[in-house]
């Protein structure tokens, strides 16, 4: 058996990356969701710790979502109080509860691989976009926000307009600095020496940081103000910090609007987790897959206890998981590490924290950002032919210029219609029988077209094989296979001899094999683009 401490050095290294990728995010949203700013703390060390330790996600890491910040500042105001609004977040992770029982996360299953590869690629997009004002020390939106229209009135656009009028030579500077030590580490030093590996950059820049705000005296130009800090609530003692926690009130419980809140909040959260549970998935580079259902439950779990203490409600966020996954992270140990790195740190030393420039935490986040909308990945899917690339640009766009909801609607829309074009009717395209001989010799048949709404019935039942398992794939009728249906086979295959799975392949000439590439076998034009 594997121990789950095997990749405990890689966990660290990366949970320090996302603990200050997450840090003024959780700040951040709770200023613009009309909260205490401890309440944001609250929910990322929740997210971190609670929903770590009790999630099936290996690098999926929770936490206040930007996506929930409209809807938390209205209802804060539609309630009356933050306290009334607290008992909402509780019972809206009651109700994830019941949807995690009623095994609602299969929902996850039926999101095309190229609209979540389309949220990735506007996700890093945004993350640019939106961190170039920080890194140029023009602080005016909020630290994580990620819609297109900005509370402060300008939009994503306008506010890189707006920088150049209202911008920080000191945070220019450091910002430039970073981000070249950053790009040296990753691609030089790294491999140069083993310390390069074991500390991570973004810490060391971290520190550059602080060292740089310290050194620097208040009459040089280059000086960064406080505005252009972290700023963690600092309490002077036990009982001020024992004081940041709010208790929600119960006795609101009876009030409809805490309901209707409570239901929003339930209903966008485990979508947003939903396809954040994807999106951390598709860019696992073990390619595993998070039960849905169990990811609910946690999620629920983890609002009941952040609306008990006076936290956020949180889901899981893609910006801090893509963190997790491009530092390196192996197991949920790195989201558990960074939820006690946030819990330590605002007990311990909140003061050094503020000492922290956003300008160099936009530094960090612009690396994230560019690996996320990495130019190849547009290539590649451009290759992949209209079906897959349609969907996954007016995901882009969509999610760029409205939000992630509005974005990956527009990409589902896309892809139905294609389906409809195709005139897409097959209902019966899984067969499996059992070898009356062995109970381990399994018979898949595959049926003449399948696409991305057939592959969680696909994933579950391989997912269900047992190891030791003999499997006879059938694919000797199938006329077309989309490239998600491909992506399952291949990934399952890859990792099929792990689990002692010997697969045995009957292609349409009746020809018996063993699988190698299914995007060679029926040709990746083939497998996506339009009859």
């Amino acid at each position: 058996m594997t121990s789950p401490f095997k990749h405990v050095g890689k966990d660290l290294s990366a949970s320090i990356v996302v603990f200050f990728v997450a840090l003024p995010l959780c700040l951040g949203i709770a200023l613009a969701s009309g909260a205490p700013l401890f309440s944001g703390l609250i929910a990322g060390i929740i997210g971190g710790i609670v929903v770590g330790a009790t999630s099936g996600s290996a690098l999926g890491v929770s936490g206040p979502a930007a996506g929930l910040a409209v809807i938390v500042l209205t209802a804060i105001g539609t309630l009356g109080s933050f306290e009334n609004f607290l008992l909402a977040v509780i019972l809206a992770g009651v109700i994830q509860l019941v949807f995690g029982v009623l095994k609602a996360g299969v929902i996850g299953y039926y999101f095309p691989s190229a609209v979540i590869k389309g949220m990735l690629a506007a996700i890093g997009i945004i993350i640019i976009l939106k961190q170039i004002p920080h890194a140029l020390g023009y602080d005016a939106d909020y630290e994580g926000d990620e819609s297109f229209a900005q509370a402060d009135g300008e939009n994503t656009f306008s506010a890189l307009s707006s920088m150049l009028d209202s911008f920080t030579p000191g945070a220019i500077v450091l910002s430039v600095v970073a981000l070249l030590i950053l790009i040296l580490w990753d691609k030089v030093l790294s491999k140069k020496h083993q310390i390069f590996k074991l500390i991570p950059g973004p810490l060391a820049v971290v520190v550059l940081g602080i060292l740089f705000q310290t050194l620097i005296p208040q009459s040089s130009f280059l000086y960064i103000g406080a505005s252009h800090l972290v700023n963690v609530p600092i309490p002077e003692n036990v009982d001020m910090f024992l004081g940041q926690f709010t208790l929600p009130n119960f006795a609101a419980i009876t009030n409809p609007q805490v309901w209707t809140v409570a239901l929003t909040l339930a209903i966008v959260a485990s979508l947003e987790t939903l396809l954040s549970v994807e999106a951390a998935d598709k860019i696992d580079p073990e390619k595993r897959t998070t039960p849905t259902n169990r990811e609910l439950l946690a999620q629920g779990t983890g609002n009941i206890l952040s609306g008990l203490i006076g936290g956020l409600p949180l889901t899981q966020v893609i910006v801090r998981s893509s963190a997790n996954v491009m530092s390196g992270g192996r197991t949920k140990l790195s989201t558990i590490f960074h939820g006690f790195f946030l819990l330590l740190s605002i007990i311990l030393i909140p003061r050094l924290l503020n000492k922290i420039p956003l300008a160099v935490l936009a530094a960090v986040l612009l690396m994230v950002g560019f690996k996320l909308a990495n130019p190849g990945l547009f290539k590649s899917m451009f290759k992949l032919g209209r079906t897959q690339f349609l969907p996954f640009i007016v995901t882009v766009l969509g999610v760029v210029f409205t939000d992630i909801l509005v974005g990956i609607s527009l990409g589902m829309a896309v892809s139905v219609l294609i389906i409809l074009i195709e005139n897409y009717k097959n209902s019966h395209f899984l067969h499996i029988v059992k070898d009356s001989d062995s109970e381990n010799h399994i018979r898949m048949t595959l049926a003449e077209e399948l696409s991305f709404l057939n592959k969680g019935a696909i994933l579950r039942e391989l997912s269900n094989l047992q190891p030791g398992t003999f499997l006879e794939l059938d694919v000797r009728k199938t006329i077309h296979m989309n490239y998600d249906v491909i992506e399952i086979l291949e990934d399952f295959t890859s990792k099929a001899r792990e689990r002692k799975i010997s697969i045995q392949l009957v292609t349409a000439d009746g020809t018996i094999t063993n699988p190698e590439s299914y995007s060679a076998l029926f040709g990746v034009k083939n497998a996506v683009t339009s009859h």
